[in-house]
């Protein structure tokens, strides 16, 4: 069996090695960020359980420490070549992923997004339009045995053990072993 799942996982890099090459090209062309925009969006398009190996195989050779068990629902996007996933994560379909780690065994519902930390654009200036101010990406982190529910918006670090009430808007961080939810979300109870 193990050696099955090699031959298949051999002939899915072969089939994307035209698109590792685009990546390639694009980051050289402008840098890895837009590459990577660029090339998940393209491969977020392939249906079902063949597109989420797709995805997986091909973010397991961009993206450090990324493991190729894990499953990227159809829709789901990512911003930032700074991302980590590990082992048995599971991504819903139409999320949005920023420069983050996800710890093993996490679930993210649909719709889920992942911010690049919460000072991503800046206001400071009122003479400057918002789009001419630059903010700052930082890299969160979703602890392992996670759960977070359905279009949920994560702009800060959570620990192990964590379960994230549908529709949460997260912009704190919070420990281990806690359940959160609310807009912005707060703490409900320890585990």
């Amino acid at each position: 069996m193990e050696l099955l799942k090699a031959l298949i996982r051999a002939i899915v890099m072969l089939l994307l090695l035209p698109m590792y090459v685009i990546y390639t090209g694009l980051a050289m062309l402008s840098n890895k960020d837009d590459a990577v925009k660029a090339c998940t969006q393209f491969l977020s398009l392939l249906p079902g359980k063949t597109g989420s190996y797709f995805r997986a195989c091909f973010c397991s050779v961009i993206f450090e420490q990324t493991d190729n068990v894990v499953y990227i629902g159809f829709g789901t996007v990512f911003s930032q070549q700074n991302t980590t996933i590990q082992t048995g994560v599971y991504i819903g379909p139409q999320g949005n992923i920023g420069s983050c780690l996800i710890g093993k065994n996490t679930l993210l519902g649909s719709g889920v997004h992942l911010l690049s930390g919460k000072n991503q654009h800046s206001f400071d200036d009122p003479d400057t339009p918002i789009k001419d101010q630059h903010g700052e990406f930082s890299k969160i982190t979703i602890g392992e045995n996670c759960w977070v529910g359905n279009g949920a918006i994560i702009m800060a670090s959570i620990g192990d053990n964590c379960i994230v009430g549908a529709g949460s808007v997260v912009t704190n961080d919070f420990p281990d072993n806690s359940i959160i939810a609310g807009n912005p979300a707060k703490l409900i109870r320890r585990k």
